[in-house]
């Protein structure tokens, strides 16, 4: 489990294919407090560490993730949000519960400085407006965030300076493909209201 609270930037080194598989190899400056079989967050994505070194690790991605997230469209030299899965125990949880699985991927409609912030507006599928609710949570590349005015087919999202710095909503761009991870209470009150309904 997550929290959509994003601890470091990645930078992508290698990527590498292995029959129908991705190995993606990543320098987050984590190194030393990582070990193999640990769940790491990549753009939200939850991807095991499968070989690690002083300076970077490998995680590997299925066809499956690579076809639903926006994982396939990374390049060498990219950056990608990460977050290590949530302790437990006496942490505070600063985001909402985020588990690393897209539901969806869409795009980046217009971005507006607005004096300091910035509005990012974001595509939303056909059919999936009843997962959003104004001030609700939403995860974007692994980001917690509030939805702001949502629509039939959009909605937007508020990011403040220190969000916009570390993360990599600094080098995104309109058109650009993010990962959706809708508010997982939200998932289970639209599936018992449509079971039901029906």
């Amino acid at each position: 489990m997550f929290t959509g609270i994003i601890e470091k930037l990645g930078l992508v080194k290698a990527i590498n294919f292995e029959n129908s598989n991705c190995h993606f190899t990543i320098q987050s400056g984590l190194e030393e407090e990582l070990y193999i079989d640990q769940s790491i967050a990549h753009n939200g994505v939850c991807l095991t560490i499968v070989s690690l070194t002083d300076s970077e690790y490998v995680v590997t991605a299925i066809k499956e993730t690579l076809d639903v997230s926006n994982l396939g469209q990374l390049r060498v030299g990219d950056y990608i949000n990460l977050e290590r899965a949530t302790m437990s125990g006496f942490s505070r949880m600063d985001g909402h519960i985020v588990q690393g699985h897209v539901d969806a991927i869409c795009k980046c409609l217009s971005i507006k400085d607005v004096d300091g912030s910035w509005y990012f507006e974001f595509s939303i599928p056909e059919g999936d407006a009843a997962m959003l609710v104004s001030k609700g949570s939403i995860c974007i590349n692994g980001v917690s965030l509030t939805v702001v005015d949502p629509t039939e087919s959009s909605f937007k999202v508020a990011i403040i300076p220190y969000t916009f710095e570390h993360t990599n909503f600094k080098n995104m761009k309109v058109g650009d493909t993010i990962n959706l991870e809708y508010d997982i209470i939200g998932k289970y009150v639209k599936r018992y209201m449509d079971t039901i309904n029906s």
